[in-house]
C-alpha cells in the first residue's frame, strides 16, 4: 500500500528468525550503546512512521472489496482484461505479450511503430493512465523474446467495457512512425 501502510503475516516459528530490512525506536528497544532488543511480536516490522488516514483508507477498501467478494473482483477484473486483449487484437501492428494458460488482469502490449514513452504522455492528456515497462524490469523475459520496451494496461473490476473502447479508439488515433 502506500507509504505508512501495508500487511504482512509471519507464521510464529519464522517470526524470531527473521530480522526488520530497518529499524527504528518502534520495532526494537535500545538496550545498551551496541545493543538492540527486537519487539517479540510481527510489529518488529513495523515502523514508527505512520500514516493514519490512508490506514484507515486502506481498511475501508478491505472493508469494500470484503463485501464484493474477492472472487467476484478477480472474475471481473479477468474478464476485462480479456476483452482488452481481444480489442488490441483488431487494432493494425497490435500484439498483447502475456503468456501462460491462465492470465491476470495486466496487458502487455506493443504497436509497431508506436513510441511506448510518447503514448503514455498522449494518452495521459486524455485522462487515460497506462505504464511503460522496461527491459530492466524483466531482463531475462524481455532478452529471451528479443522485446522493446511495453505498454501496460490493467483494468480493475470497477472498469468499464466502454473505457476500454474509449482506450482503443484513442490509442488507434495516435501516430506512428
Amino acid at each position: 500500500g502506500p507509504r505508512g501502510t501495508g500487511f504482512l503475516y509471519v507464521r510464529k516459528p519464522w517470526l524470531e528468525t527473521l530480522e526488520p530490512a530497518m529499524l527504528d525506536h518502534f520495532a526494537a528497544v535500545w538496550v545498551s550503546r551496541n545493543k538492540y532488543a527486537l519487539r517479540p511480536d510481527a510489529r518488529r516490522f513495523e515502523n514508527w512512521e505512520n500514516a493514519y488516514a490512508l490506514r484507515l483508507g486502506l481498511g475501508e477498501a478491505v472493508r469494500y472489496a470484503r463485501r464484493i467478494g474477492l472472487a467476484a473482483i478477480q472474475q471481473r477484473a479477468w474478464a476485462l482484461a480479456d476483452y482488452l486483449r481481444d480489442s488490441l487484437a483488431t487494432l493494425p501492428h497490435a500484439q498483447h505479450h502475456d503468456l501462460g494458460a491462465e492470465r491476470c488482469a495486466i496487458v502487455s502490449f506493443s504497436i509497431a511503430g508506436l513510441d511506448p514513452n510518447q503514448a503514455q504522455l498522449a494518452l495521459r492528456q486524455q485522462g487515460i493512465n497506462i505504464s511503460i515497462i522496461p527491459p530492466s524490469s524483466t531482463r531475462l523475459d524481455t532478452e529471451a523474446r528479443h522485446l522493446s520496451p511495453l505498454m501496460r494496461a490493467s483494468p480493475h473490476y470497477y472498469n468499464t467495457r466502454d473505457e476500454i473502447d474509449r482506450f482503443i479508439t484513442a490509442l488507434d488515433a495516435l501516430p506512428r512512425n
